[in-house]
């Protein structure tokens, strides 16, 4: 009887044991489940409250833009950065705000006009620009043509695989240049400093107070490195007011093969990307604006 009693006892501790893990361990899950449940609610309050940072930084800048050029003939620089640090009372943090003309960049969709007809006999077109530029990049030339074959309405295929899930329509955004086939995600990252997707597709017009050397030597065959770096260094004391203004630059006072109206000095196109962060939450909003109309032509948030 008292060996039954025993093991009678031992059964009872064990159950009791076993309660007590179990107990433990729905309160460890219950109050580990209240931590995370609070910790994402704040960080979901937190990220709103960023976002709405990240919008206000569009909005004023946006706005700061328009305001800026609305009686400009000519902007000037390309890229201008603005941090803000703690920019309201109650807001510990700062904002990022980056603005970049992207009629300063090559216009990916002037590749193909809308006749559709691509000049590859004229060496000043802009797929022969196109694919100068890729050089001077040292990227495949053939990708000018997968991207001429991304954006043309027929399904003949300039190369051998660049019809493969062609879109037959225009880019839409630079992002768009990462889902075209034979373009590696290195190609992507050298280029999209360089291009845009924005502007008309019947005349590649680029603006030289802000283009950078790679995109102003692809103008022309006659434009080498020097006198590009000229261009750069006259526009820092004396940005271009109009098309003429070039020709005061040592070296551009004869022609040099860029085709008349390719040259523009004030832009139509801004990206601006906003950044807000605060205790190690970001909130981040790419957008493009056309500041003739004041319309959003592109926006992400992330």
């Amino acid at each position: 009887m008292m060996h039954i009693l025993n093991n009678q006892g031992g059964v009872a501790l064990v159950v009791t044991l076993m309660a007590v893990v179990l107990i433990t361990a729905l309160v460890v899950e219950f109050s580990y489940g209240v931590y995370i449940g609070t910790s994402s609610l704040h960080n979901w309050r937190d990220s709103q409250r960023l976002s709405l940072m990240a919008q206000s930084g569009v909005n004023v800048s946006a706005k700061l833009i328009r305001d800026a050029l609305r009686n400009m003939d000519y902007s000037y620089p390309g890229v201008m950065e603005f941090p803000v640090q703690n920019p309201f009372e109650d807001f510990d943090g700062s904002i990022m705000i980056r603005v970049e003309d992207e009629s300063a960049k090559f216009n990916l969709n002037a590749l193909v006009p809308p006749n559709e007809i691509i000049r590859e006999d004229d060496p000043e077109s802009p797929y022969n620009c196109f694919r100068r530029l890729l050089r001077l990049l040292s990227l495949n030339e053939q990708i000018a043509d997968r991207i001429a074959d991304w954006i043309d309405s027929d399904h003949e295929a300039r190369i051998a695989d660049s019809e493969i899930e062609a879109r037959n329509t225009p880019l839409v955004s630079s992002d768009e240049l990462s889902a075209i086939p034979g373009i590696t995600l290195a190609d992507y990252n050298t280029l999209l400093p360089h291009v845009t997707v924005y502007g008309t597709r019947d005349k590649l017009a680029i603006n030289i107070n802000g283009v950078q050397k790679p995109v102003l030597r692809c103008l022309s065959e006659k434009i080498t490195d020097e006198l590009a770096q000229r261009v750069i260094d006259f526009r820092q004391s004396n940005p271009f007011q109009g098309e003429s203004d070039l020709a005061k630059v040592a070296g551009f006072e004869r022609d040099t093969g860029i085709p008349s109206g390719v040259c523009i000095v004030k832009g139509t196109y801004f990206s601006l990307r906003t950044v807000a962060e605060a205790a190690g939450v970001k909130r981040l909003i790419e957008t493009v604006l056309n500041i003739d109309n004041g319309r959003i032509a592109y926006w992400k948030e992330y």
